[in-house]
């Protein structure tokens, strides 16, 4: 990551670069994602991608109410909610084919990056009910996309999320846990601590009461 490119462009580069090389067959994959394959993770992608880019356009008529820690606190608890938004995308991206799938996700998050690239990371904006700046919307816009790639490549051969991704996915779980995991690497601080895959009992000792916060969103 360089002073030219912040974080969220940086995750959501590699993510690209992995979605770019699935072709009609692999996209019938499953992913990470429960009932979802990679059509449809990548339709969700392409959602993603769009909301961060009205984000970005859309500055705050108030103080920020969130950071990039915070942002995270609300998610994953509306079970009826997640399975109303499961459902709904394997329907839309069923009626679509996997070229313009492919097509309209690469070309939002390119856009999405380049706009978040050329925000001043202290503006205030708002998103999913919330008021946060530039900055912190980049990170949760890098979380996101980060472990979206781990979903992505559960089950495919494809290049794993950038290194500067997965790090800013161990600081905000690391925050929300309240307990640091400094013998476990990056990803599997993502995976265990989103829920994505249950720790072993060495791994439940490290965690110790830390345990009983997990996941600390989905």
């Amino acid at each position: 990551m360089t002073a030219d490119q912040p974080l969220a462009a940086v995750a959501y580069g590699a993510l690209a670069a992995a979605v770019a090389a699935v072709d009609d067959d692999a996209a019938w994959f499953p992913t990470g994602c429960r009932g979802w394959c990679v059509r449809d993770l990548v339709h969700h992608l392409a959602a993603d991608a769009s909301r961060a880019l009205v984000a970005v356009h859309s500055p705050a008529a108030a103080a920020p109410d969130c950071d990039s820690v915070a942002y995270w606190r609300g998610w994953g608890v509306d079970a009826d909610r997640d399975e109303l938004t499961r459902r709904a995308t394997r329907i839309e991206s069923g009626t679509r084919s996997w070229a313009a799938l492919r097509s309209a996700y690469l070309e939002t998050a390119a856009a999405a990056g380049r706009a978040v690239a050329g925000a001043d990371p202290a503006t205030v904006v708002s998103t999913q009910g919330h008021a946060l700046t530039v900055a912190d919307l980049g990170s949760t816009l890098a979380v996101e996309a980060t472990l979206h790639h781990l979903d992505l490549i559960a089950h495919l051969p494809l290049p794993p999320p950038s290194p500067a991704g997965l790090r800013e996915v161990r600081r905000v779980v690391e925050a929300l846990l309240e307990h640091s995991l400094p013998e476990w690497n990056d990803e599997r601080v993502a995976l265990v601590a989103t829920g994505r895959a249950a720790p072993t009992p060495d791994e439940s000792t490290d965690l110790g009461p830390a345990t009983d916060r997990l996941p600390v969103f989905s």
